[in-house]
């Protein structure tokens, strides 16, 4: 987001590994013990959580948010699907699928189909438009990095044809080329 809208900013990487969310310092910026946090010096505020940080700038900038109405109510609808469903569930994926295969098969099967029902979600509402809420917005910026890891879904992007061209035209601009190098460089993973 912050790639998208040309601000300044420094990043102070959080290693979860070593328990850095669970420093104090960190502690009084994210009371929840997660990332991404987002200090504005400038308005002296802090925030935590994704959606509420993408709803922050985007207001703070007038960009990559309808204005109040039924396009920016669409955009709050799918956002919170993003909130809810797709982050929450293809987390979860993450966790059972990629990092403890094997442990709990039941745990594994649920979250591989409800995975694929949300993409299937998302599919269909691709059909017709270039993006979630037809025009390029937060509510895309807050999607697409939980589809940008589909190999560790194990899923196949190519099932999912209007997914795949619509990850492929966000994986694509430069500004989510040179967010996805932020805080080290890597590759933005490409379908097959």
């Amino acid at each position: 987001m912050l790639e998208e809208l040309g601000l300044p900013y420094s990043v102070i990487p959080i290693d979860i590994t070593k328990g850095d969310q669970l420093q104090p310092d960190f502690l009084q910026l994210s009371p929840n013990n997660k990332v991404p946090t987002i200090v504005d010096h400038d308005a002296g505020i802090h925030l935590m959580e994704s959606g509420a940080i993408l709803l922050y700038l985007a207001n703070k900038t007038g960009k990559l948010i309808s204005p109040m109405g039924d396009k920016y109510w669409e955009q709050m609808e799918w956002l919170m699907l993003q909130m809810s469903s797709v982050g929450p569930m293809l987390g979860q994926t993450h966790h059972f699928v990629k990092f403890n295969r094997g442990k709990s098969p039941y745990s594994e099967e649920r979250y591989s189909k409800e995975n694929a029902r949300l993409y299937r979600v998302l599919d269909n509402r691709l059909k017709d438009r270039q993006y979630i809420c037809d025009e390029y917005s937060i509510v895309d910026i807050a999607t697409w990095p939980w589809i940008s890891r589909f190999e560790w879904q194990e899923m196949n992007l190519s099932e999912f044809p209007d997914l795949r061209r619509w990850y492929i035209d966000i994986a694509n601009r430069p500004a989510v080329q040179r967010g996805y190098g932020v805080p080290e460089k890597l590759e933005v993973p490409m379908p097959e």
